[in-house]
């Protein structure tokens, strides 16, 4: 397909491309014999350019393309490993340290200034931000390493719609059977339409941005039609979306699908931000189903999997009309981020229709919302309460990896009828949940196979309503250990054991958070400073166990989290302090017994500014985040305090402005038990048991 509305300078860019594009790959198989994997970059537009971060891959330095908001984005494709540095256009950028998500990659950055340094193993997808720096005012850095591109689609390839490395401001509206090709480089304002066609594939490693009209203060990007979303679908038959990116800037929701089926989605990446933080799904189904997406990426300003069977308005009739089934879902191998709002969201009060056979595998879920919109945000929310209602059966999730988390689940349909609701294998990457999952109304068949309820120990499901109660069962593989006991230095030798006793049919994997892995029951291993994962200055190093086992047909798995701290000193015990440090606040006040040496973290959830201190090391509560469509308060977060204590007595001090806590079940005013979880030496994860505080002496 010709684009003859090209302007002469953007026919010279696309030249200048092909060249730069070539030029990328030769370079790097005739380097060093063929010893570096093959690397394919793309220019970046400037309409589109940022150089907020420049990234350097293997050594070539290229600008980064400016997503939404304070989102930038970086393709490229590549063969094997890759080293990457990013460079911030502000030296002190990284003051405050570095998150590189998804955990299980184990990836810690060298720093050196504005400059962080790594390696990816090869094709994969990650964000790198500034810990806790994942909500929709965050400044994000994705970079997404394809593989390389053996189509063999060139301009002149028959039968194609082919749109080469550029700039193009149009709509494309896809017609039956049409094949159509994003080149990397290519960046496309405007919508991808695919409405009441079938048989269209659509490729490449291009990008769409959708900018559109929507009223930045109000919701209508739910209206279906043609050119209100990056990608919509509209009774369209076997569709295939392979490879590109579709950005949103707008407020509307993504990718919209209305009665569509046998759609297959891969390797797609989906990034929405926009100032206002709400109503930007990643992907809606109003109808419809069979739909696979494999190895893809969603980051959204809302809900990131949303089933509703239609969406007509917000007015109560409209919200009354009957929608259509949504059936046979299934999402493996696939990241999933948002800003607000949950992962996936099923039902809404007032509406009505069925849905069934849900399949979720193999998921990272890096950041999900926090707070809520009348009820708790959570992985999974089956929300119909009122009115809602419906048959909704067979969602099954497994081998899901939660990070930055809220709560994994909300089901609450008071009428007919939830049913068969299987979590399997979810693990908690780092922390805890903060607030309890919620069963209310006519739901059964629950269960929770090795899955965390809340990540503590002691934690439990909040079931109301006439709902039945989860069955809990334990896991296949437990991925727990245990490690040397005591005060740990950087360079000691720290021995590490996992408590599995099988030795045939198991591999172990561990990564120490300090950029390195090691496999073996039982592994040594010495860190190399105490500037911990994060390159925070906690010492606080995330150490991950993976356990698998099995064979390809019936494989298990387990991951298991601790924090290991190393200390250049033991920090000495303060006398106690005290002063106020917010004026007015609740004071909690105690000794606390520490039963041995060693390293231990210390994790407060409340919704109120606190402070916390131990032996004087303070720490205060991160910005607040409200809850959204009247929910009442703010959103609970977890503050943290790392450190190396000897056994014995230290003084422990929390501080909470009076208000509205959320951390507690029901939410009240504030108490004066605060919700302080511990977790070191022969102690996983919970909270602290009264009976190892003691009260101050006047």
């Amino acid at each position: 397909m010709s684009h003859f509305s090209a302007s002469r300078n953007d026919l010279i860019f696309r030249v200048l491309s092909t060249i730069w594009i070539f030029t990328a790959v030769f370079s790097q198989a005739s380097y060093a014999s063929g010893v570096l994997p093959q690397l394919t970059l793309y220019p970046v537009p400037a309409e589109v350019s940022s150089s907020h971060f420049r990234v350097s891959l293997n050594g070539q330095s290229t600008d980064v393309l400016h997503a939404a908001t304070g989102y930038y984005l970086l393709n490229f494709d590549t063969s094997g490993p890759v080293h990457v540095s990013v460079t911030a256009d502000d030296p002190h950028f990284w003051d405050s340290g570095v998150e590189v998500q998804p955990m299980r990659f184990g990836i810690r950055p060298a720093r050196h200034g504005a400059t962080i340094s790594f390696t990816m193993a090869g094709p994969s997808k990650l964000t790198i931000t500034r810990p806790g720096d994942h909500f929709a005012d965050a400044e994000i850095l994705f970079l997404f390493a394809n593989p390389i591109d053996h189509s063999g689609i060139t301009a002149s390839t028959p039968h194609v719609r082919y749109y080469g490395a550029g700039v193009y401001h149009e709509n494309i509206d896809a017609s039956s059977g049409d094949t159509i090709y994003l080149a990397g480089g290519a960046v496309l304002f405007g919508s991808l339409n695919i409405w009441q066609v079938e048989n269209v594939h659509v490729l490449g490693t291009g990008t769409i941005i959708y900018d559109g009209p929507q009223n930045p203060y109000f919701d209508t990007g739910w209206i279906h039609k043609k050119n209100w979303h990056c990608i919509i679908m509209d009774n369209a038959r076997n569709i295939e979306l392979d490879g590109i990116t579709c950005i949103t800037r707008s407020r509307s929701w993504q990718v919209q699908m209305k009665d569509s089926r046998h759609i297959g989605i891969y390797n797609v990446k989906v990034i929405g931000g926009n100032p206002n933080d709400a109503n930007q799904d990643g992907i809606d189904w109003l109808g419809g189903g069979d739909t696979t997406i494999r190895n893809s990426f969603f980051r959204a300003s809302d809900d990131v999997f949303a089933l509703q069977g239609n969406w007509d308005g917000y007015e109560l009739a409209l919200m009354r009309i009957p929608g259509h089934d949504v059936t046979n879902i299934t999402i493996e191998d696939t990241i999933a981020s948002t800003s607000i709002s949950n992962t996936i969201r099923v039902a809404w009060p007032q509406k009505t229709f069925n849905s069934a056979h849900f399949h979720m595998s193999n998921m990272d879920v890096i950041h999900t919302g926090y707070g809520g919109c009348k009820v708790p945000f959570a992985f999974f929310e089956l929300w119909a309460d009122p009115e809602g209602r419906g048959s909704h059966s067979d969602y099954r999730f497994r081998d899901i990896r939660l990070e930055d988390w809220y709560s994994l689940f909300n089901i609450d349909q008071p009428n007919p009828s939830v049913r068969d609701i299987a979590f399997k294998d979810m693990w908690a990457m780092d922390g805890p949940a903060m607030v309890a999952p919620i069963l209310k109304g006519d739901v059964s068949g629950v269960t929770l196979t090795g899955a965390t309820e809340q990540g503590f120990e002691g934690a439990a499901t909040d079931v109301e309503g006439g709902a039945t109660s989860p069955v809990i069962e334990p896991a296949r593989i437990k991925a727990h250990f245990t490690y040397t006991a005591g005060l740990l230095k950087p360079k000691q030798s720290v021995e590490f054991t996992a408590d599995d006793p099988a030795t045939e049919g198991r591999r172990f994997e561990w990564l120490f958070g300090d950029g390195t892995r090691s496999e073996g029951r039982s592994v040594r291993h010495r860190f190399p400073d105490s500037k911990g994962t994060l390159l925070d200055g906690s010492g606080r190093f995330r150490v991950l166990l993976h356990v698998s086992g099995g064979n390809s047909e019936q494989s298990q798995q387990g991951w298991s989290s601790q924090p290991v701290v190393i200390a250049q000193a033991r920090l000495a015990p303060a006398s106690v302090a005290l002063e106020t440090l917010l004026p007015g606040a609740s004071v909690f006040d105690r000794i606390l017994h520490v039963p041995a040496n060693g390293g231990y973290t210390f994790t407060l959830l409340t919704s109120l500014e606190a402070t916390m201190s131990i032996d004087g090391h303070s720490a205060h509560s991160p910005k607040a985040r409200r809850q959204v469509c009247g929910s009442e308060g703010d959103s609970v977060q977890a503050m943290r305090i790392s450190t190396a204590l000897t056994a014995g007595d230290h003084h422990i001090r929390i501080e909470r402005r009076v208000g509205l806590e959320n951390a507690q079940m029901p939410p009240g005013p504030v108490s004066d038990q605060p919700l302080l979880l511990w977790e070191g030496p022969g102690i996983d994860r919970q909270p602290i048991p009264k009976s190892f505080y003691s009260t101050v002496a006047p």
